[in-house]
């Protein structure tokens, strides 16, 4: 959605897709969805965010998430945590956007949110044939968590916050005084 109001307003913006390994989400999905926007973009390799970071040819990250703290620290697709870090090396702004639905209360930071650990075979197959030594392990979390501290803001359908702000969305609506609520027509 962020994308879609800055090419609204009229902003040109060039996207790096980062390719998502080991399901490849970035390939598949999220360049189908910026070609159906219309936005340029061009898939680069996981490992290549530093690369591109470090030459100042990024402007702004810019990252989803699946779990949020109530501290901010938030849980995304793995390599996540490690872009902010080199984001932040480069004085690099770092958001996430997603709903509030996604922000959870009663996890007061990311250190209980629990990551899932995919199977090796993921890693260590390409297209159903072995890539790698039958004998070599591999491990394969699907998620990271980045830690508040690396977070510029998030995103909300409700604006941009800081992730120290974060409580202001858990606050019910205040009840509205006698002889203010609003008139039909």
């Amino acid at each position: 959605a962020p994308m879609r109001a800055a090419k609204e307003q009229g902003r040109r913006f060039f996207v790096y897709v980062d390719e998502t390994r080991p399901r490849l989400q970035g390939a598949r999905l999220t360049s189908w969805e910026l070609l159906q926007e219309g936005i340029d973009h061009a898939i680069i390799t996981d490992g290549a965010a530093g690369h591109f970071l470090g030459r100042g040819e990024v402007d702004l990250v810019l990252v989803g998430a699946d779990r949020i703290a109530a501290n901010g620290d938030t849980a995304n697709k793995i390599g996540t945590y490690g872009k902010a870090v080199v984001a932040r090396e480069n004085d690099v702004p770092f958001y996430v956007a997603a709903p509030t639905s996604t922000i959870d209360f009663t996890l007061a930071t990311g250190a209980k949110i629990p990551i899932e650990e995919r199977s090796p075979q993921e890693v260590l197959h390409l297209d159903g044939q072995p890539i790698a030594p039958k004998e070599s392990p591999a491990r394969n979390p699907a998620f990271d968590v980045t830690p508040a501290k690396y977070i510029t803001g998030i995103i909300t359908e409700f604006g941009i916050r800081k992730p120290s702000q974060l409580g202001l969305l858990n606050k019910p609506a205040a009840p509205r005084k006698k002889g203010t609520a609003k008139k039909s027509r």
